[in-house]
């Protein structure tokens, strides 16, 4: 169902989000190394993210 693949993708959407603000409060503490490590993972919660988009829009469109 293309309800799953949205909401996964929303979940990871939200997760590079978190990712990014840590990587940002790090980055303010001067703390880069971390802030690097929190920008990685951000990056890899994005591309998921945008997979799974992709999924659920193309079972979007075969639903029609």
């Amino acid at each position: 169902m293309a309800r799953d693949e949205h909401n996964k993708a929303a979940e990871h959407h939200e997760n590079a989000a978190k990712s990014h603000r840590t990587a940002a409060e790090h980055h303010g503490k001067g703390d880069h190394a971390k802030g690097m490590e929190h920008s990685n993972t951000a990056k890899q919660h994005s591309q998921t993210a945008h997979q799974e988009s992709e999924k659920a829009h193309s079972k979007s469109q075969q639903q029609k």
